[in-house]
Parts: C-alpha cells; structure tokens; sequence
C-alpha cells in the first residue's frame, strides 16, 4: 500500500501548520506539489493568511509547492506585530529559514510588496522571481497616502455595512461592485480563524496598520531578480502610477497594467492573471 499523501493543489483544503523561529510561532499553509523552489505568498496590511483568493492560489499550487503564512502577531502568529517593513522583512527571513529554504519565489500584494522588496534588499540571496502586485516603490509620490485610503474606505464601508475590501480593492461601480462581491465570497471559502489576532475577511485594524506601514525613503539601488508587476488602471490605495514607476526602475520586469479596475485589479481579473503568473513563476 502506498503511503505516498496526496497532492493538495486548492487553497481551501490546505493544511494548517506552524513552525517555531525567534522565540514565537509563525503559522502558515501549504499546498501544491513539494519539490524544487516554493512560492512563498507575502500578504497584504492588516491581513491573515485566509485573505489570499483562491482563483490566485490554485493555478500556482497546480505545479508549484505554494506556502503562505501570517506575520508575527497577526492571526494565528504569536510574538508582537512588527514596527517597520524593514523588521518585516527580517521575519519573512527567519520564517523562510526556519522552513530550510535556500531558494524561494515571491508572490506579494499591497504592502507584501513593500516588505518582498526590504527583503531582497536586506536578504538578497533567496529570491529567484519576484511577483509585485498592487504595490510600489518605497519613497513614490503619494504613497505616504496608503493609511488614509485605508482609514476613508473603512468608514465607507461600515457606514453602509459592507465588508471594507468592497471599497479598497474594487471601483464603485457596477462591474467593480460584482467583482468585490464575487472577491469577497470567494474569501469565505478559505476562512478557518486564525488565533489570538484573528480578523475574518476584509477585516483591517487602521491602529496597526498605521504602525506596520511606513513606505517611507527611497530603498538603497539593488539589482532585483526577474520581476513580473501587475496593478489595476485606478488603484486609489497604492496609485496605478507607482506600479509604472517600479517597472521602469526594475530593468527588464514585466508590466500589467488591467483596465477598469482598482487595487484589487489581479483579482478581478484573475482569470486572465493567473495563468500569466503561474507561467512566469515556471520559468
């Protein structure tokens, strides 16, 4: 009889696990094949692991050991939330290392691309492809407005009782509204709860936030490894030109930008977006 387990290649059944680095206890989820290189998936502010789309998810877990997990003192990770990117970084590290990773992908939203990017810069050995979406580079114009975007669009969204993702991922119209629901359902089907700092989906703390995103000053010159970027044409979060800004400092990246949608443009369009980073992920 075979004792071989089989492969979980969807998000919504992937297992649970923790690991222990530092003093505290990182939790995160894997699936797809185990093998060769991970992704590892670098979430976006205020954020647990059961916000990652699975329509994301899935298609790069198909053929790609996928891994996603929480910062420390976020959902199920104990220890304290860190104050900087920079210290975020460090705790990605010591959560790729305690895994035995020598070699990782990235694939980062929001402000987990402000974090992927302090750590190539603090780290640079890890990372062999690098996927930046709905982000920007540290010291862009207007980036310092991240957390007051947030702040606006949660009271949008609890004045008319709506999850926030609603109104931070998705244009307020009716194309965007369908696609944030369609978002925000899909989100359902991966939530577990997560622990001492659990937030179910769409959930945000602006408190926390505010401490944990600081984009502020320039990151040092560094040269970054094959780099696929995507971004809706009107993310009010992180402003669609910042996305344009990174492409033309990352030499040779790739650049996506999809029309008619916000901060959350890879996810309504992830049909068209997933297999283009599943293939990049491949190379």
């Amino acid at each position: 009889m075979s004792t071989t387990e089989p492969v979980i290649t969807s998000y919504a059944e992937a297992p649970a696990r923790t690991i222990s680095a530092g003093g505290v206890t990182y939790a995160y989820r894997e699936l797809g094949p185990k093998g060769g290189i991970p992704v590892i998936f670098f979430v976006h502010l205020a954020a647990t692991l059961d916000n990652w789309d699975p329509r994301i998810v899935d298609p790069i877990a198909a053929t790609r050991h996928v891994i996603t997990f929480d910062q420390r003192g976020v959902g199920a990770s104990t220890g304290k939330m860190p104050a900087t990117l920079e210290e975020a970084a460090d705790h990605a590290y010591e959560f790729i290392s305690a895994l035995g990773f020598e070699k990782i992908d990235v694939f980062s939203f929001s402000m987990g691309g402000f974090i992927a990017q302090d750590l190539i810069v603090k780290h640079p050995d890890p990372v062999r492809r690098l996927v930046l979406t709905g982000t920007g580079p540290r010291g862009g114009k207007d980036i310092e407005k991240v957390v007051a975007t947030t702040y606006w669009d949660i009271l949008r969204a609890t004045v008319t009782r709506s999850d926030p993702k609603e109104f931070l991922f998705f244009n307020r119209d009716a194309t965007g509204k369908a696609a944030g629901k369609a978002f925000i359902e899909r989100l359902r089907g991966t939530h577990r709860g997560q622990g001492q700092g659990d937030q179910p989906p769409g959930a945000a703390d602006p408190a926390h936030g505010d401490r944990e995103v600081r984009p502020v000053g320039p990151l040092r010159p560094v040269e970054l490894p094959p780099t696929l970027i995507a971004n809706g044409d009107h993310d009010r979060m992180v402003p669609t030109p910042l996305s344009e800004d990174l492409h033309r400092r990352i030499k040779g990246s790739e650049l996506i930008i999809y029309p008619d949608s916000g901060h959350g443009g890879i996810f309504q369009f992830h049909e068209e977006f997933a297999p283009v980073a599943a293939a990049f992920l491949t190379d």
